[in-house]
């Protein structure tokens, strides 16, 4: 992809309000920096900041309040009372895993007959709910559960319901059209819905339903089979969460954080081996740990093999087992970075061969050589890498499986309901979407969807834009200040480690480190430090002589090595202020 022009971000600065910022320093007794990031980021008032920082596990929303909640309890309270038994049908990803786990542990827990189904990578979204039908009679469910889908199922759905199955849906994609007419649906994205955290994921929600459950058992003063500590859940909302891309403000915030403690000191014998395997330590595990380590593994399964040994992992109790399926997924992930990076080849050399598509404010591409599995990650690539709603579809005979990734400024939904009569199923997210197509209509989907991004989106829209947070002088890096960024964590989507700036010159000329990376040499005043730039080798013509004044973004990070401590910056983004060199 480097050979392929890619455009420089714009960069956005912050507002300025002194004001409010020294009122923020001195209220909350942080570093006027500190306060900047947050009046940058939009919190207007002291309320607002005290509940991002401080906001605890008791804080979190009422589970009742989601709409068909008391529905959902009472209809698993007949089944636990009767023995019936309950089909736990989560998707294949690691939210749906994770849901998935984190039912059937619990439910068992409280003394109920459960089974567990994830549904195989090649089974088409058309045929999705209907595969666990004879799972569902062989086991004697007469209750199933979804976990993070079925919201846009209401044609399937209405066949498990005429099999004599009664059904809950727990989803948190945005429903697309009739609803399925079900015992309970659970999703904060109904219209009607008045839950206040719109950004709940699946596993999230099946985190709200066991809190009503055990809510229930208090409420009627029931005794509990067994003692019940929600918080050893956490730590599987917490990887479904950010696995997912969950948004990391408000509620899933607290959920994340408290859910990561929980990672910490896991006693998930299947996880704790998982994370041996990515040679990571359970004690100090980071959300990018888990997006970048943990996650692909698990989502490799639901790509290219089975998932529910991925559910089966998370469950086990066995240690020497645990081992096994652990490097099963460690290879699984390695077969899927092959198949991935096979396609991506493709895609690039097909791209680099027609850049003309590039005049287009969107991409459509289609193959029948490309795995399903892996065309989420590689559109995910494309639409990061042109800034532009990028459609990947893999082609199986009379089938088209598509993948969609896209841009702040083009969300999806509106867009595929108004294609809704060519698809044989979609859903998903605003930001984040897949459907199934018969192969026929795929031109017609991509005349289409172009045109709309043609139509809704400005020249402008296809730059990305790097939101900067605070200006931050050399003199300003401190210890403290640094130390007082945590109250920003966990980092991830929407919430992200702060980015600053400032000028600085070149102590002397940078350096390549690993092939793509650059190490900078910054110095201001009479204060140097270092910067890394990862995946920039390719501007280090633009800066090769010392003493060139640059404009840099960055994120500060404390740097350990042998020991010894040290501020180093994470380069963003750079720009030449002065070029020529001084002597």
């Amino acid at each position: 992809m480097e050979d392929l022009p890619s455009l420089a971000p714009v960069w956005v600065y912050p507002k300025v309000d002194n004001d409010w910022v020294q009122a923020v320093a001195q209220n909350f007794h942080v570093h006027t920096i500190t306060a900047q990031i947050l009046v940058s980021r939009g919190f207007q008032d002291f309320d607002q900041i005290h509940e991002y920082f401080y906001s605890k596990l008791p804080d979190l929303i009422d589970p009742g309040k989601l709409l068909d909640m008391q529905k959902a309890v009472k209809r698993i309270m007949a089944a636990l009372e009767k023995q019936e038994g309950i089909l736990i049908y989560g998707d294949n990803d690691v939210d749906g895993m994770t849901g998935t786990v984190l039912l059937t542990e619990f439910l068992r827990r409280i003394g109920a007959r459960v089974e567990y189904y994830v549904p195989h990578h090649n089974i088409q979204r058309y045929e999705l709910f209907l595969d666990a039908i004879e799972f569902a009679k062989a086991h004697q469910c007469t209750l199933m559960i979804t976990v993070d889908c079925g919201i846009t199922a209401a044609k399937e759905l209405h066949q498990v319901i005429a099999n004599g199955i009664d059904v809950i849906i727990t989803d948190h994609h945005e429903p697309t059209e009739k609803l399925p007419n079900c015992v309970a649906t659970l999703n904060p994205k109904l219209i009607n819905q008045t839950y206040p955290n719109r950004d709940l994921t699946g596993v999230g929600v099946a985190f709200k339903l066991a809190h009503a459950i055990t809510n229930y058992f208090f409420a009627h003063k029931l005794p509990m089979p067994k003692k019940i500590d929600l918080k050893v859940y956490l730590d599987l909302v917490a990887l479904g969460t950010i696995a997912d891309m969950g948004v990391l403000l408000a509620e899933n915030r607290v959920l994340v954080r408290y859910g990561l403690k929980q990672i910490q000191k896991t006693k998930r014998i299947g996880l704790a081996k998982l994370f041996q395997i990515c040679g990571v330590n359970c004690s100090d595990a980071t959300p990018i740990d888990i997006a970048s380590k943990i996650a692909p593994r698990l989502n490799s399964l639901g790509r290219i093999a089975d998932p529910r040994k991925g559910v089966e992992l998370l469950l086990l109790r066995d240690e020497k087992r645990a081992e096994e399926l652990a490097k099963e997924l460690d290879l699984f992930n390695v077969e899927r970075q092959k198949i991935e990076q096979l396609v991506s080849t493709e895609v690039d050399d097909w791209l680099s061969k027609h850049i003309n598509l590039l005049s287009n404010k969107a991409l459509v591409l289609k193959s029948a050589n490309w795995h399903p599995g892996v065309i989420p990650i590689v559109a995910a690539r494309i639409a990061k890498h042109y800034n532009r709603p990028t459609v990947i579809i893999a082609v199986d005979g009379s089938i088209g499986k598509g993948s969609i990734r896209t841009i702040r400024e083009f969300p999806l939904l509106p867009i595929l309901k108004k294609s809704a009569d060519l698809f044989l199923n979609y859903g998903g997210h605003d930001f984040a979407a897949g459907f199934t197509i018969p192969e026929n209509l795929i031109d017609k989907f991509a005349k289409r969807f172009i045109h709309a991004a043609n139509s809704s989106l400005k020249d402008h829209d296809m730059i990305s834009k790097l939101h900067l947070d605070a200006q931050a002088d050399f003199k300003d890096l401190c210890y403290d200040l640094l130390s007082s960024f945590e109250l920003f964590e966990p980092y991830g989507n929407e919430n992200t480690p702060p980015i600053l700036y400032c000028q600085a010159r070149q102590a002397w000329a940078p350096k390549v480190i690993g092939g793509t990376h650059l190490k900078l040499y910054l110095e201001q005043d009479d204060r140097m430090l270092e910067g890394i730039a990862f995946g920039m080798a390719d501007r280090r013509a633009q800066i090769q002589k010392k003493n060139i004044l640059l404009q840099v973004a960055y994120t500060p990070q404390i740097n350990h090595f042998h020991n010894k401590s040290s501020i180093q910056l994470l380069i963003k983004d750079f720009k030449v202020i002065e070029e020529t060199e001084r002597k």
